[in-house]
């Protein structure tokens, strides 16, 4: 679904700026969140649970997200169309922002409310790309339609609810097994 419309730059020349939304399904026990535009697939993000590797793929262009490291994890964005990596996804320890660095250029991703259900990524060169959503389904609204940063803002989110699914059930198994004794 694409949205235009105009916007005036500081030299008062007209600048065209595209609109695109998306939305993503995913099944409570599926490891796949598939993407769409209308009512067409777009592409999917396949995640392996707690695995170090996903791929993905967005508008017939592929990817592999490889993370990295024990405490201080990192992940590397590898272009599965030449095998190579292209860029990587630095995470910060509070797990409420990364900084996506391709091709020497960083872009960043947040939170965007409390509850975690609002992110978006954007740099200084004026991408911005609004998510909102939870586990199972939600929807995306870009000025861009870079595959790559697309798919990375699903990613990180993926990433850090993994995460804190790993951290309640190290936290609460514990605590649940010793109230049924």
């Amino acid at each position: 679904h694409i949205i235009s419309c105009f916007t005036k730059d500081s030299l008062t020349t007209k600048k065209f700026i595209m609109q695109i939304r998306l939305y993503w399904k995913k099944k409570f026990f599926s490891n796949i969140y598939n993407i769409f535009s209308n009512e067409q697939q777009v592409g999917k993000l396949r995640d392996k649970a707690f695995s170090v590797t996903s791929n993905g793929d967005l508008f017939g262009k592929e990817f592999t997200f490889k993370t990295k490291g024990i405490f201080k994890q990192h992940t590397e964005i590898i272009d599965n169309s030449e095998n190579k990596v292209i860029g990587n996804i630095s995470y910060n320890s509070w797990m409420t922002k990364a900084t996506i660095s391709i091709n020497q250029k960083n872009t960043y991703w947040k939170y965007d409310n409390v509850w975690n259900t609002k992110w978006r990524i954007f740099n200084t060169e004026g991408i911005e790309i609004k998510y909102e959503g939870s586990y199972s389904h939600g929807q995306i609204e870009t000025n861009t339609d870079d595959p790559l940063l697309i798919l990375t803002g699903l990613y990180v989110t993926n990433y850090y609810w993994q995460i804190t699914t790993a951290v309640m059930v190290a936290v609460f198994t514990p605590i649940l097994s010793s109230a049924v004794r």
